[in-house]
């Protein structure tokens, strides 16, 4: 059996974000999409789901307040773009608190929380999932899709990053912070404080600068002895 699973979100991209998600995961099926919690509150009277995801800040009734009117055990994982709600989210029992936008790894990671004995997601699968081609930015007020090895290397500018790819560049509202849990690890190295960089994308190196094309990118001293040693392993 598949597990089912109730999508809750004002917002149209974010729901696209998430069937893609669920469409990519063995074990998963969409029960159904509401576009805030009293349709959902509706849907759930006949319908039985075992994972909702549900979006905090919505018209009429918020996400946080609806879940503590659930009587079925689903399992609630909250997805919001604001993190000051992750206290309220987890002293309710949630499952997770994802942050958006996030990974197809993060939400995996979420998924893989749900203890469910008769669940198709077998750690396998979810090893050959993490292999993950794309991710979803806001930027103009949608999620634009940018395949991961299009990344050349992403700068932090303020409140925002700019994320610069072989042909075309995006910036969003996002943190640095946050692209940690984003971005496949073997793949991207954090080389300063304002920057992150595309390891197969790097063309040479010295101890100051990394270049990729004709861009020269500073190499922070905090982070200049492991991003060599990361280097020399590629080599």
């Amino acid at each position: 059996m598949k597990m089912r699973c109730l999508l809750v979100d004002d917002e149209a991209p974010a729901i696209e974000v998430l069937t893609n998600y669920i469409q990519a995961t063995p074990g998963l099926e969409i029960a159904g999409t509401c576009k805030h919690a009293l349709e959902a509150f509706g849907f759930l009277q006949n319908h039985k789901v075992d994972i909702i995801f549900l979006d905090i800040q919505m018209p009429q009734l918020d996400g946080i307040s609806f879940a503590k009117t659930l009587n079925q055990s689903s399992n609630i994982i909250f997805t919001t773009a604001f993190k000051d709600f992750a206290f309220d989210a987890f002293e309710i029992n949630a499952v997770d608190f994802l942050l958006k936008p996030y990974s197809l790894e993060r939400f995996l990671k979420a998924i893989q929380k749900i203890q469910n004995t008769s669940s198709e997601i077998e750690s396998e699968l979810i090893k050959d999932s993490l292999t993950e081609k794309f991710l979803f930015f806001r930027a103009d007020r949608k999620m634009v899709k940018i395949p991961i090895d299009d990344i050349l290397y992403i700068e932090s500018i303020k409140d925002y990053v700019k994320v610069i790819t072989k042909d075309k560049s995006v910036i969003t509202k996002q943190t640095m912070a946050s692209l940690e849990d984003m971005l496949p690890k073997k793949n991207f190295f954090r080389i300063h404080r304002s920057f992150f960089v595309s390891l197969r994308a790097i063309e040479s190196y010295n101890n100051q600068s990394v270049y990729i094309g004709k861009q020269e990118l500073p190499i922070g001293p905090l982070y200049r002895n492991e991003l060599i040693e990361k280097l020399k392993e590629k080599n």
